[in-house]
């Protein structure tokens, strides 16, 4: 009797213990698995570019920063340039969905699609690093045949997207625009991607945006293309 109530006194304090088990990590597919080291490679990838440039970043450096092998780098990209490329596609796709949640508005007024641009253009301002890394793009593109081919046929794409916009502004205002909108829509670009970059080494950041700025630019233009049509009037 006596010890079977020391052995239900030793289930209970069992019960009331707690438990020291670990709670299992759900195992990752080769497929999620395979996923999470090319995003961490490439999260390494782009903070190493932006702060050492393309050229003083290694392939150990990027493996070594995500926690891998040169193996595992290997086993995703064929080299930097390869990294470089899908940072630029992946970068394209954001701006893409971005536009296309703004085009969504595209059926109000002119006002409305300027209110839309310069939400876009305020995007910039949340993401500086992207900036510097536009740069580094850029300057690989001129350096690299081969790479270029492939940066500018992303670039088009995001160029004819924007021009596409610049048409329907001015469709909706009644007027022409004063140049050829693929060319304002490159102008554009070029405005916002350099206020942006410029925004990371002012003074005073927080104070320097490039909404404003871009927003008077297509004003201007617009404001141009009244004059024009109407000395063509008189």
């Amino acid at each position: 009797m006596i010890s079977l109530d020391i052995e239900i006194a030793t289930d209970i304090l069992a019960c009331m213990m707690p438990s020291t088990d670990t709670p299992k990590r759900e195992r990752l597919s080769r497929e999620a698995s395979q996923q999470q080291t090319r995003d961490r490679l490439l999260d390494a990838a782009q903070v190493l570019f932006v702060q050492h440039g393309f050229n003083g970043t290694s392939l150990r450096d990027i493996a070594a920063h995500a926690g891998y092998s040169q193996g595992a780098f290997y086993s995703n990209f064929r080299d930097k340039a390869d990294v470089l490329l899908e940072l630029l596609r992946l970068e394209k796709e954001r701006e893409t969905a971005r536009a296309s949640a703004m085009l969504a508005g595209l059926q109000g007024s002119a006002e409305v699609i300027l209110a839309g641009l310069e939400t876009w253009s305020k995007t910039l301002d949340e993401t500086p690093t992207w900036c510097v890394l536009s740069v580094e793009l850029q300057l690989q593109a001129a350096r690299d045949p081969a790479f270029g081919v492939h940066y500018r046929t992303l670039w088009e794409t995001q160029l004819a997207g924007v021009s596409g916009i610049v048409e329907i502004l001015f469709k909706k205002l009644g007027r022409h625009p004063p140049a050829p909108a693929r060319e304002l829509a490159a102008h554009y670009m070029a405005l916002i991607h350099g206020l942006a970059l410029q925004r990371i080494s002012a003074t005073s950041p927080e104070t320097f945006t490039t909404s404003a700025p871009t927003v008077l630019f297509l004003r201007g233009l617009i404001a141009l293309s009244d004059a024009q049509s109407d000395s063509g009037d008189r």
